[in-house]
């Protein structure tokens, strides 16, 4: 029945659920649905850019929530996680199952797809058993006409008692029909009769013996035979959410034990032949309705989807077709960011004179001017500049192959490997993510439902080189690996050098990802359902605006938040002095035994420490050190570079140990913010800045070592 507002509405939804109304008429409305349905294409069809994102309290899953004015009336929807279940198995079905119970949606919208209606109706099923409020929205029709799939969608709507709408959300077809349906159903003016999966007899009486005791107490709340249903089930989860929602001790009331329920009978809460006797129902059930209302007219209907996977998910194409078209975009990435990273440059180091002047007119000290001009923009400056190019043209391609349908095949095709490291099969997805930032590959790990994979995920995830650490990467191949080689042969070798580290560190990550489930993060390793959803023509626009606003600006702005303060620090280091030496040269002679023993030395070791803001600012502060410049620096070209760095000491073996440690080191400043506010620890966030540490040091002292030992160096 749902949660009714007469009393405490709308302090749950705003205090609990951070729902903002901006007046009581507003109809709130919720999302729900299997993932790859196109349930985020009809909310960001009908909400446009008038949304925001945010996470739910006291949970790492996002809350997108946006406004829809329809029929002079406004509409708040809520956008659930994407699950195909709501008993509560990970925390997406939890939080969506909590704000279908207690977030007092006046309607919830079931987004099916049309291609694959009976796997949707599993959910549909469990929502219908919760709420007579639903809508049920069939997407994809026009994947569905492709197909020569029919569906009959007045027969489901009369079956399930619930008004059924077609939508191709893509194009905006049948969304207006579907908020119209919406609207009736939230102001009553629809009277539903939503259907009740039935069970066997035993589960049965033992519904009709609990639901009653359950009505006397929550009242119209909840619905009693659903409640009931779950308590069977053994689910202690709802039994907390009550508490926490309604400030009902449910248990208590009902003196549940652990090893009984409160109908009396002797079957274990926990007993996996209950659960096992649920699903069964509510599966057979879809099975029986998608069997009368879908016709297949082409029995091979999804014959060039599996024409397709067999060779993108074939054991001899799959990975290089996988690791080409991941080349290809880092490729693009780098060669595209070029230009537009040198014109931001260009522009933001064009007004730095005239801050200059101001600081001259105001006749402000120069160490203030050092501080704010010299240390706070320019390093804000760079950061932009290198930053904002890259993730601009990263994210949207990325988004494109998600968008498209691809990645998931990447999970499959990795998915063995990461089995084999006792992690999970998803972590391939966040791992690919953390090529464009490791700080958007942190946020992703929140599809990986298991806590203790999902630690894994995170803290491994700065194993994958992200773009600010491509520049490094780039430039040291260039000189040291590939400088004897000439012509097309130099961007060859060292393209070939980058793609040994990148290959080193997807092994890094599968090696220590398995030490972590060996030691610190034990436990057994979880399995999970993959599913292949069909290919799909992208949306271009949408990609591009939902990537550069969800992923390219979020990342960004917490770039900055890290980088400002970061700023000031450098150029104090490089300006204060301590007798005849600045505090940076200090530093570096103290480090610099240490340094040599790793193959680098004091002023490269400096160089990341002080990078930890942004690993786009280590080269500048290098060149910065060397030079003995007082604020960071870059040259022109890299042959300058590379006359910088011989006459400073470097050799291959150098160069092969900052390319090492670029790879393996501590997130940079963005990424670990990203991993407190996701773990919520202190704890997990120090383990994700020392693991990679540790294991960069480690491997760049035994490589150093045996170089030595043999007279390579």
């Amino acid at each position: 029945m749902g949660l009714t507002s007469k009393s405490t509405g709308t302090s749950v939804l705003s205090e609990m659920f951070n729902v903002q109304k901006k007046h009581d008429a507003e109809v709130v409305v919720a999302l729900a649905g299997n993932p790859n349905t196109g349930k985020s294409t009809v909310f960001n069809s009908l909400t446009g850019l008038n949304q925001h994102t945010g996470n739910w309290p006291g949970k790492t899953v996002t809350n997108a929530q946006g406004r829809y004015k329809f029929k002079n009336k406004d509409f708040i929807l809520v956008d659930l996680p994407g699950t195909y279940s709501l008993m509560s198995n990970s925390v997406e079905e939890e939080v969506a199952r909590d704000f279908i119970c207690f977030g007092e949606p006046q309607t919830t919208i079931v987004v099916t797809d049309a291609t694959c209606l009976e796997r949707n109706l599993n959910l549909a099923l469990q929502i219908l058993e919760i709420t007579d409020k639903v809508v049920i929205c069939v997407n994809l029709m026009d994947e569905a006409q492709r197909k020569k799939i029919k569906v009959d969608l007045e027969k489901l709507s009369t079956i399930l008692g619930v008004p059924v709408i077609g939508t191709t959300a893509r194009s905006s077809k049948g969304l207006d029909e579907l908020m119209d349906a919406v609207d009736k159903v939230s102001m009553g003016s629809i009277e539903t009769r939503p259907l009740k999966v039935k069970y066997n007899e035993e589960i049965e009486e033992l519904i009709s013996a609990l639901a009653p005791k359950i009505q006397e107490i929550v009242k119209d709340r909840l619905d009693s035979r659903w409640l009931a249903l779950r308590i069977i089930d053994g689910d202690k989860k709802i039994l907390q959410s009550i508490n926490r929602y309604l400030g009902l001790d449910l248990a208590k009331k009902l003196e549940i034990g652990d090893n009984e329920t409160a109908a009396g009978s002797d079957i274990n809460l926990s007993s996996s032949a209950i659960r096992d006797e649920i699903v069964s129902s509510i599966v057979g059930m879809a099975e029986d309705i998608s069997q009368q209302v879908v016709v297949f007219e082409k029995e091979n209907h999804n014959q060039l989807d599996r024409k397709i996977d067999k060779i993108l998910t074939s054991r001899f194409f799959g990975i290089p077709i996988m690791i080409s078209l991941l080349g290809a975009i880092f490729w693009f990435t780098i060669e595209g960011a070029d230009y537009p990273s040198g014109a931001l440059a260009d522009l933001f180091f064009s007004i730095e004179p005239r801050l200059t002047d101001i600081f001259v007119t105001l006749n402000a000290p120069d160490w203030l001017h050092g501080i704010l001009v010299l240390g706070l923009y320019r390093t804000l400056a760079w950061v932009v500049a290198v930053m904002l190019p890259p993730m601009a043209i990263f994210f949207p391609l990325f988004t494109l192959l998600e968008d498209l349908g691809y990645l998931p095949r990447v999970a499959f095709n990795l998915d063995n490997y990461f089995k084999k490291a006792k992690a999970h099969g998803k972590q391939a997805l966040t791992m690919c993510m953390g090529f464009g930032c490791n700080a958007a590959g942190v946020i992703g790990c929140r599809i990986i439902d298991s806590p203790r994979e999902r630690l894994i995920a995170i803290i491994t995830n700065n194993f994958v080189p992200c773009n600010g650490r491509f520049p490094i990467l780039i430039a040291v191949s260039t000189i040291f690996i590939a400088g004897a080689a000439k012509g097309p042969m130099q961007s060859l070798v060292a393209t070939a050098a980058i793609t040994g580290v990148i290959v080193l560190g997807v092994i890094s990550t599968l090696i220590i990802s398995r030490i972590l489930y060996n030691t610190i993060l034990k436990g057994l390793p979880s399995s999970f359902t993959l599913e292949l959803p069909p290919y799909r023509k992208p949306q271009i626009g949408r990609v591009i605006v939902r990537s550069i606003l969800d992923r390219t600006l979020f990342v960004l702005g917490r770039a900055v938040l890290v980088a400002a303060p970061a700023g000031v620090i450098i150029w104090i280091m490089a300006n204060v002095n301590v007798g005849t030496m600045s505090l940076l040269d200090h530093s570096a002679g103290f480090l610099d035994p240490f340094a040599n023993l790793i193959g680098l030395d004091g002023y490269i070791l400096m160089a990341f420490i002080l990078g930890l803001p942004a690993n786009e600012i280590v080269m500048p502060i290098v060149i910065m050190s060397y030079m003995s410049a007082g604020a960071m620096l870059e040259l022109d070209s890299l042959d300058a570079l590379r006359t910088l760095l011989v006459e400073n000491g470097w050799t291959w073996l150098t160069a092969v140990n900052v390319m090492l440690i670029t790879l393996m080191h501590f997130p940079c400043g963005t990424t670990l913010l990203t991993i407190r506010k996701e773990t919520q620890s202190f704890k997990w966030t120090l383990a994700s800045f020392m693991i990679p540490t540790v294991a960069g040091i480690g491997v760049c002292f035994v490589f150093t070592q045996i170089v030595r030992l043999i007279g390579l160096a």
